[in-house]
């Protein structure tokens, strides 16, 4: 991308789907980090990622592919590859061609969600996804959920959480938030101090944020309801990101109260992200940025970034 001096698709964990979408035996074709790829769950429930074509002819294994035991059949030929991506079976055939093998990828399957590992070197994943304890919770409510296509980067978006001054100037926040920031190796752990406009007055809150690379994030907020949000972004393409947020708030003695205000609270945050994405999708990136004091800690994520991408990229 001409706007930014940094390749396109970052190392890290990625969600490429929501659990529920792919039941077992289920098929789902998928296109991300500029590829075409494949999900399928065995018949014993373990999901797995391929790369989409078969290496016979062509075919796209995610359109008309079937599962067989812990096995996708390809819709052309009959040809079945394990979950390991090798080829176990040519129905018509004595031998197996030796090189028969479609391209696996590390899968995690947590919190609800199906994510990839995605490396530009092609290193195995270097840390894990945590499970977290609303995720099921009685006392949480299920995710809500909420989608958006943008023309951006990763990092451009992900830098929205250091720099304080932007929630008060472009979503309208009663004051500009305090925020703190700090790294633990891919950790980005980020806190801020801010204010509220309710009904009732004024209400101070707390949003901490804890990004593990650019792919996956996690926002607790609390003030006026405790909410998560489990927040996504997944590079399509040369253009495009996937956004996905899940918001899960914690249950209320009133039923209807957690539902409205809990409801009220993600129409803000949804409301918050339709404001940037004008400026995301028009921006372009500075290097070195002309900050204040201020702004945040926007030098401290720049060099947190840099390790999502090759050595030579810097």
């Amino acid at each position: 991308m001409s706007r930014f001096p940094f390749p396109r698709y970052p190392n890290g964990w990625f969600q490429v789907a929501y659990s529920d979408e792919l039941a077992p035996s289920g098929v789902l074709p998928i296109h991300y980090f500029g590829k075409h790829m494949v999900l399928f769950r065995t018949e014993a429930g373990v999901a797995t990622a391929l790369d989409a074509y078969c290496p016979h002819l062509g075919a796209h294994l995610g359109y008309g592919g079937t599962v067989k035991g812990d096995c996708i059949k390809c819709p052309f030929h009959a040809w079945k590859y394990d979950t390991t991506g090798a080829c176990v079976e040519v129905p018509y055939a004595t031998h197996i061609p030796p090189k028969a093998k479609v391209k696996p990828w590390h899968l995690k399957e947590v919190n609800g969600l199906i994510l990839l590992w995605n490396h530009g070197e092609g290193a195995p994943p270097q840390w894990d996804i945590d499970a977290i304890e609303e995720y099921g919770n009685a006392e949480w409510t299920p995710y809500e959920r909420r989608r958006w296509k943008i023309k951006t980067h990763n990092q451009e978006m992900a830098e929205n959480a250091v720099d304080s001054a932007h929630f008060h100037y472009v979503h309208g926040t009663v004051e500009q938030p305090k925020t703190v920031a700090e790294v633990k190796g891919h950790v980005l752990h980020v806190k801020s101090e801010t204010k509220m406009r309710t009904p009732m007055g004024k209400v101070t809150g707390t949003v901490e944020s804890i990004s593990q690379g650019f792919g996956y994030a996690l926002t607790r907020f609390t003030g006026i309801v405790e909410t998560l949000l489990v927040a996504s972004t997944t590079p399509i393409d040369d253009d495009y990101v996937d956004v996905r947020f899940s918001f899960t708030v914690k249950k209320l003695a009133n039923g209807d109260v957690t539902s409205t205000v809990g409801a009220a609270f993600i129409r803000e945050i949804d409301r918050q992200l339709g404001q940037d994405i004008p400026i995301w999708e028009n921006k372009i990136y500075v290097a070195p940025p002309m900050v204040c004091d201020g702004d945040g800690p926007i030098g401290l994520f720049r060099r947190w970034s840099k390790q999502f991408y090759p050595a030579s990229a810097e």
